[in-house]
């Protein structure tokens, strides 16, 4: 599918991986567990292809401007788990999401006539567009504690990224568009959908820095893959607070995909703060 749209400033709501990990001297026991509920508001940068464009007809090239996530967000729910024995651990996060908005806009057109798609553009035109995605982001990896230094933590993490979209977008414009030289049209109102669905396999390391001889300490995580991507990749720093029932998290976060071939996601870049509390037990 050869149609291209540019997708700015989307707020949306992602689970994080799971920072928190227990102090060094509780890995030598039996099992610990961590739950962290878990929000993120992002903004939110990419391209979407909507193509190929119907027998006849185009296929839109839509960009999606929200100023706030609670402006746009309809549903949400998210949560991250661990689970460790001695220098072993799996982890998983889980966040599914349905998001809206007004402020979106049909920028060009694609009618992809013969070899290649012909980009018509058309912002002016646009009278009124709105978008609604919804979302799933699922991560399960399991991971080995490397290093376990009371001052600082390292685990090597691998496992498996999944990240469903559904998109779909009710446009109107003020007049109808004709391709060169008039053979094909896009309608003044219309509405396209689209899913897609992206497993991936992942590496990274994760853990945290003790910072000075308090309970603060800074958490980190970073990790890359490929598979239906051509690449995925995401990165956190924050900065926490330990406490004896667990820990509290400020941290930002980039999440980021490239696809290959005819998909729905052509590239998608997630980046913002975000804020959880983990319990221990």
């Amino acid at each position: 599918m050869s149609a291209q749209g540019r997708v700015a400033a989307l707020a949306l709501l992602v689970a994080m991986p799971a920072f928190a990990q227990p102090a060094a001297e509780r890995w030598t026991g039996g099992w610990t567990y961590s739950v962290m509920p878990y929000v993120w508001l992002p903004g939110v940068n990419g391209t979407l292809r909507y193509g190929p464009p119907p027998p006849g007809g185009g296929s839109p090239n839509v960009s999606v401007d929200a100023d706030t996530v609670l402006g746009s967000l309809d549903f949400a729910f998210m949560l991250s788990g661990e689970a460790r024995k001695g220098r072993w651990l799996i982890a998983t996060d889980f966040i599914t999401l349905d998001l809206s908005s007004d402020a979106s806009a049909v920028r060009s057109i694609d009618f992809n006539p013969g070899s290649g798609p012909v980009n018509a553009a058309n912002t002016a035109l646009d009278t009124g567009t709105q978008t609604q995605l919804k979302g799933t982001v699922w991560t399960l990896v399991g991971g080995y504690a490397a290093v376990q230094d009371p001052r600082a933590t390292l685990d090597l993490i691998g496992g498996l990224r999944y990240f469903g979209l559904k998109a779909t977008t009710d446009w109107q414009l003020s007049a109808t568009v004709s391709a060169p030289p008039g053979a094909q049209t896009f309608t003044r109102t219309g509405s396209v959908t689209k899913s897609d669905d992206l497993w991936d396999a992942i590496v990274g390391v994760r853990g945290r820095v003790r910072l000075g001889e308090g309970k603060w300490f800074m958490p980190y995580y970073l990790d890359a893959g490929a598979g239906d991507s051509r690449l995925t990749w995401q990165g956190v720093l924050g900065v926490g607070h330990a406490f004896k029932w667990g820990e509290i998290i400020f941290a930002y976060r980039t999440l980021s995909y490239e696809q290959d071939g005819n998909g729905l996601v052509e590239e998608l870049s997630f980046g913002g703060f975000g804020l959880g509390v983990n319990f221990r037990f």
